[in-house]
């Protein structure tokens, strides 16, 4: 099983995009981890979003089509539409 998923940064104000094949937990766990990238520059990121899918290729699909809105206005739509927040 994989999953399409959507963080926020109050810190921030911002939203990250992504997929994964492995466990949320453990997804959002190195997202909050020291690394480098994007998700490093805050420390409270939150699951808004998550769906799930059969296929990580699925799961890749749903992330591109996100992130090709380039709209918050939409993504905030999605989010509230799936009653997640």
């Amino acid at each position: 099983m994989a999953v399409t998923y959507i963080l926020f940064s109050a810190d921030l104000n911002k939203y990250y995009i992504g997929s994964t094949r492995n466990s949320m937990d453990e997804r959002l766990e190195k997202h909050l981890s020291n690394h480098e990238g994007f998700t490093a520059k805050a420390k409270d990121w939150k699951v808004v979003f998550i769906e799930h899918f059969d296929t990580y290729e699925k799961a890749a699909e749903k992330e591109k089509t996100i992130k090709g809105w380039k709209s918050r206005k939409m993504i905030e739509k999605l989010i509230h539409s799936s009653n997640q927040v």
